[in-house]
Parts: structure tokens; C-alpha cells; sequence
């Protein structure tokens, strides 16, 4: 029972983070006008970054993590630049598929994309019933809100951009799952990814107009969308991490576009019809289902890293069982 409520804990994590994550579209809808897509999402990525930074490195846990050895740096590095390209290539997607589009094709498809990764490096051997079902019904409902929405005008490029942005966050997610589930500091493993993503992000601050940032508005945004969806969501879902298998993180992760939608009714005055209402419901009943522990304890063990034995990384942490199969 100990450890079914510490995977209960762990979901619970992942779904606060989620739900920060959804209300981004709408906090990016009060930025000033001249405040472009991708300098808003660079803005969000360096400052959060930097601020996963300064917290990984607190107590030298940050430290430590880079000194187990080549592979985990290696590993890092992978991480940031999928997390640099994640932000570029999601709101880029949004651009050019809509907002809507944008976020539930990336989100939506995620949790496929991690669910290959963990198969194909040996995290996973086979999807669970309950994963399937979890996934399947939470992908059907993120598919009704885009029908019940605003689904018009999307583009060929605008989805192969978001569907290129679901395997980079697919990239990243498990790569944090699987240095946390090996033994390293979550915070240190966000703040490299997140801080590495944030250097990488650098150069948008020459090429693409900030002078938004500088007003009381645009500040306030910047801020908001640093602190509380990227610093504060990251460390919660890094935190759900340990105990919670990245499969089910990514499918819990889907109930980010359920937020947005339901913020875009409430603050933007959006609308929805009854084939994306139902969609909301479909959603919430395939959260439910990942985000239910499983009954079974189990001994504590590691995965096996990326298909090979680790070498240098720290001990293995407690992991739990999927709570989806």
C-alpha cells in the first residue's frame, strides 16, 4: 500500500505540472502584440532555465550529476537540445497549424512517441492494458476538442512541425526519467536539461524583437510563463518522475490542452461544440485511468539505461511499477 500512494503522489505531480503547462496559451494571449510566438517561448525557456539552473546547483547536486562520467553528460546534452528544440519547433507549429492544432497534435502524440522510445532503448518491454486504454482514450478526446474547436486552416508543415516537437519532448522526457530513476537529483537533472536549453535559446534574444519584455505587461508575462510553467511545472514533474513511469508521465501530460481549452472558454470567451465537450470528458476519463495507482506492490529497481548496463551513474532510486499496466 506504501507504494501504490507514492505512485498516487507521483501522478498527482505530474498533473499539477500539466496543468501549469495548459494555462501558457492563455497567459501568452495578455503579452503586448509586437511580443512574437518564438521570442515569447525562448523568453519562458531562458528565464525558466536559468532559474532550474541556479536551483540544481544549490548543495552541489548539479555537480555531482555531471561527475558520474561521459554517458550521463552525454545524456544531458541530448536532453537540452531536445528541450531547445521542443520550444522552437512547438511554436513554430502553432503558428502555422493554429493553436489548438499545434498543442493537442504534440501533446496528443507524445505519449506514442515515448512509449516507442521506452521499447526501443529497452525502458519498457511492452505497453501495459492500461497504458493502451489510458492512452487511447486521452489521444480520442484530445482528437474531439480539435473537432469541436477551432481545427480549420491547419497545415501540412504546421503538423509535421508538431509532430517533430511531440518526439523531442518525447526525447527529453525520457532521458529525465531515466537519470532520475537511476539514482540522480531531479532538480539537478532539470536544471541541466533546462539550463543547457536556456543557453542554447540565447541567440534568439539578438534575432527577434524583446523590447516587449521592457513594458509592465510584457514583464509580467515573461515572468509568469518563467517561474511558475517552466521552473515550478518542470520541478514538480521531475518530482512525479521518480515514482512514475515516463510512459504514464506523457499520458498524464495530456491534461495540458484539457486546461487550455477549458481557460480558453472561461477567460478568452472561446467556444466549444458538443463533439468537443464530450472530447473533454473522453480526456478526463483517460487521465483518470493513468493516473490510478496500481494495487500491486512491487520490489524497487532501476531500468535498464537505453539498452545498456549503467556505468556511471549513481545508484538506483526507488521506481514504481507503471501505474497504467
Amino acid at each position: 500500500m506504501r507504494q501504490v500512494s507514492r505512485s498516487h503522489g507521483g501522478a498527482s505531480y505530474i498533473l499539477l505540472a500539466a496543468s501549469l503547462w495548459g494555462t501558457t496559451a492563455t497567459a501568452r494571449t495578455f503579452a503586448p502584440a509586437s511580443a512574437g510566438p518564438v521570442a515569447v517561448g525562448a523568453a519562458r525557456v531562458i528565464g525558466g532555465g536559468l532559474l532550474l539552473l541556479l536551483v540544481a546547483l544549490r548543495g552541489g547536486a548539479l555537480r555531482g550529476l555531471v561527475a558520474q562520467g561521459t554517458r550521463t553528460r552525454f545524456l544531458l546534452m541530448i536532453g537540452a537540445a531536445a528541450a531547445a528544440a521542443y520550444q522552437t519547433a512547438f511554436f513554430a507549429a502553432a503558428a502555422r497549424a493554429g493553436v489548438a492544432v499545434g498543442t493537442v497534435v504534440t501533446i496528443g502524440t507524445a505519449p506514442v512517441f515515448t512509449g516507442i522510445l521506452s521499447m526501443v532503448t529497452g525502458r519498457r518491454s511492452r505497453p501495459g492494458a492500461r497504458w493502451l486504454a489510458a492512452t487511447a482514450a486521452a489521444i480520442t478526446g484530445c482528437a474531439m476538442l480539435v473537432t469541436g474547436g477551432h481545427a480549420s486552416g491547419a497545415s501540412a508543415a504546421g503538423v509535421a512541425l508538431a509532430l517533430l516537437a511531440s518526439l523531442c519532448y518525447a526525447v527529453y522526457a525520457v532521458t529525465a526519467s531515466y537519470l532520475i530513476t537511476n539514482g540522480a537529483e531531479d532538480r539537478a537533472v532539470v536544471g541541466a536539461i533546462f539550463g543547457g536549453a536556456a543557453v542554447l535559446l540565447l541567440p534568439v534574444l539578438f534575432t527577434s524583437p524583446m523590447s516587449w519584455v521592457a513594458t509592465a505587461r510584457g514583464l509580467a508575462v515573461a515572468t509568469y510563463l518563467a517561474v511558475l510553467t517552466t521552473a515550478l511545472a518542470y520541478l514538480l514533474y521531475a518530482r512525479g518522475l521518480r515514482t512514475t513511469a515516463v510512459t504514464t508521465a506523457t499520458t498524464l501530460g495530456l491534461a495540458e490542452p484539457a486546461v487550455a481549452a477549458v481557460l480558453g472558454l472561461a477567460v478568452l470567451g472561446e467556444r466549444l461544440t458538443i463533439t468537443g465537450l464530450a472530447g473533454l470528458g473522453v480526456l478526463a476519463a483517460g487521465l483518470a485511468i493513468a493516473a490510478w495507482p496500481a494495487r500491486r506492490p512491487t520490489a524497487a529497481r532501476s531500468d535498464r539505461p537505453l539498452g545498456q548496463p549503467q556505468k556511471d551513474a549513481a545508484p538506483s532510486g526507488v521506481t514504481s511499477t507503471p501505474s497504467s499496466g
